[in-house]
């Protein structure tokens, strides 16, 4: 490895500093935000034939065989695992296909009344499970070569964590849920400005978030409570951040939080059967109405203690653009962690990115190969 192949390194803690990217940006969701109106229409037995018909437009038959019996796995109320995804398109004007730009591994123990999430950065290095021809290529790819399969595969052989939901939404989504909770109220971590037009602080749409308040202005006028679009601009922002997409990532479960609490204040707002058959076409997930409820059911005193990790990387510039290269300790340490949340015994983690790669290959591109 070269100095022009390694471009930063940086260490766990507080004062994680993501590499800054020039490529073109693609926006954040919090694909959580599926799972808590699921969670929440299932505690709602009046509700069922309304909720039901609209969360069975969002379910899609799973295509690949799960790492174990889920079914079993929820009846008996075991720890269950569920990727979380967030793509980039149904706003803006967006209607391909995408990428995931929010990845998330969320293990939930109704044994310990504890939910855990783990956020993988979108830029994390990986060999796409089986797409490994294509090596070197980002993880948030994994979704535009074969969907929620290959990201699921290629999370799950990386981490050797079992995956045993996936819930997936995009940004159009997360506006609509936020609007229709009433707005939220979040304390920005650091003051900045955001167009989401131009993806800088450039241009006249802009929003002004201040360090520590919940309070933001937009086009000089000030509001106490974000609109879906300000949420929008406020977890889109990443250039800025000191942190970079750590520090992103950051803001996402911030206003992920400001959603819960939200809805836990009027829960009713989200069973309306019109809202949910119009965010129906922004979601997409394995879980039937049946497994909702369970969850629903057996699940909930998990959402009282939430922990939030991420997996760390080493910036990396590559051919291929730049990176986040984890490191085997840093991959080992997520596979305990998550492991451990799932009551599941100890083992060492995957191939160290995902999908088999030779020694060749990795040394003929210049990254780490243990």
């Amino acid at each position: 490895m070269n100095d022009e192949q390694q471009v930063s390194r940086s260490n766990r803690g507080d004062k994680h500093k993501g590499p800054k990217k020039s490529h073109k940006v693609r926006n954040t969701i919090l694909s959580l935000l599926l799972v808590i109106i699921l969670v929440v229409a299932g505690l709602f037995g009046y509700a069922y034939m309304q909720t039901k018909g609209a969360i069975d437009k969002s379910y899609v038959e799973p295509t690949m065989k799960k790492a174990r019996d889920v079914s079993s796995v929820i009846k008996s109320g075991r720890p269950v695992s569920i990727l979380l995804l967030g793509t980039d398109t149904g706003e803006l004007n967006r209607h391909y296909k995408g990428r995931t730009d929010s990845i998330m591994l969320v293990t939930i123990n109704p044994k310990k009344d504890k939910t855990t999430i783990m956020s993988i950065p979108r830029d994390t290095l990986v060999s796409i499970v089986g797409h490994e021809d294509t090596f070197p290529q980002k993880i948030n790819a994994a979704y535009s070569y074969g969907s929620a399969e290959s990201t699921i595969k290629t999370v799950q052989k990386w981490l050797n964590v079992p995956i045993d939901y996936y819930a997936l939404v995009n940004m159009g989504g997360m506006e609509k849920v936020v609007d229709k909770v009433g707005g939220i109220k979040v304390n920005s971590p650091l003051t900045f400005d955001f167009n989401p037009d131009t993806a800088h602080a450039t241009g006249g749409n802009l929003y002004s978030f201040t360090k520590g308040s919940s309070t933001y202005s937009h086009n000089g006028k000030t509001y106490t409570s974000m609109t879906g679009e300000a949420a929008l601009a406020f977890s889109r922002m990443r250039y800025d951040d000191p942190k970079g997409d750590y520090g992103r990532q950051n803001r996402q479960r911030l206003v992920l939080q400001g959603i819960i609490k939200a809805a836990e204040n009027n829960p009713t707002k989200l069973l309306d059967s019109g809202f949910l058959n119009s965010i129906s076409s922004s979601t997409q997930t394995d879980l039937t109405y049946g497994d909702m409820i369970t969850l629903a059911r057996k699940y909930a005193g998990a959402a009282g203690s939430v922990k939030n990790d991420h997996i760390q990387g080493d910036g990396y510039s590559l051919s291929s653009g730049s990176t986040e290269v984890v490191s085997s300790d840093e991959q080992q340490r997520a596979t305990n962690v998550l492991r451990k949340s799932l009551g599941l015994k100890p083992a060492q983690a995957g191939p160290l990115y995902g999908g088999d790669v030779s020694t060749a290959t990795m040394n003929s591109i210049g990254v780490p190969t243990n």
